[in-house]
């Protein structure tokens, strides 16, 4: 586990499926049902939030401009937590666009003043919970999706905690993976140390 007292964790879990309640979700609550109960859950849909779209502002005068809702409220989030919980199915071997577009204005948010937001994620550990529809045993469709957050927490110099990979299709399948729900439960049990993808 971190280093940081139970008491002190703070999981924010990301949402990310277009589907509610779908079988990432379902995998990802199995996973967090192993955590402590002194320890903070926050569970956020990041498609019900509405982000705008994410414009590169880097070369434009002025620069970025002070975050507003919801990306400013999604920033106090993001920041309050220890660690990140991507809850993401793999999308066309990648993240979602909800997930996607979140990590986009990361971009931006290291740009605007004052917010130190780069400073302030350094040490944090991120996860990824995902499930494809190959089968079971079958993980390599969500290998570009794991690359994708592993180079992101180490160019955020965040810790990869590691990732769960489940199998199905159809609401429900995922519970019939057992492989994945064993790992789920086990994923913040081991920690970042020992986590493996």
């Amino acid at each position: 586990m971190s280093t940081s007292p139970a008491a002190d964790r703070h999981f924010l879990f990301l949402l990310s499926s277009a589907r509610a309640e779908g079988n990432t979700e379902l995998l990802a609550r199995r996973a967090a049902a192993s955590l402590p109960a002194s320890v903070k859950q926050t569970w956020v849909s990041l498609d019900a939030l509405g982000l705008p779209p994410f414009l590169d502002l880097r070369h434009t005068p002025g620069g970025y401009p002070p975050l507003t809702e919801p990306l400013s409220g999604l920033y106090r989030q993001t920041v309050a937590a220890t660690d990140l919980v991507f809850v993401a199915p793999t999308y066309w071997y990648s993240l979602p666009t909800s997930a996607k577009l979140y990590l986009d204005h990361w971009s931006g948010m290291f740009r605007v003043p004052g917010l130190d937001f780069r400073a302030k994620m350094v040490g944090r550990t991120l996860w990824l919970v995902t499930v494809n529809s190959d089968d079971p045993g079958v993980d390599e469709g969500s290998a570009p999706l794991v690359q994708t957050l592993r180079l992101t927490a180490d160019y955020m110099k965040m810790r990869f905690g590691g990732a769960v990979v489940g199998h199905g299709s159809r609401p429900g399948d995922v519970l019939q993976d057992a492989a994945a729900l064993a790992q789920a439960e086990a994923l913040f049990v081991r920690g970042p140390a020992s986590a493996a993808a």
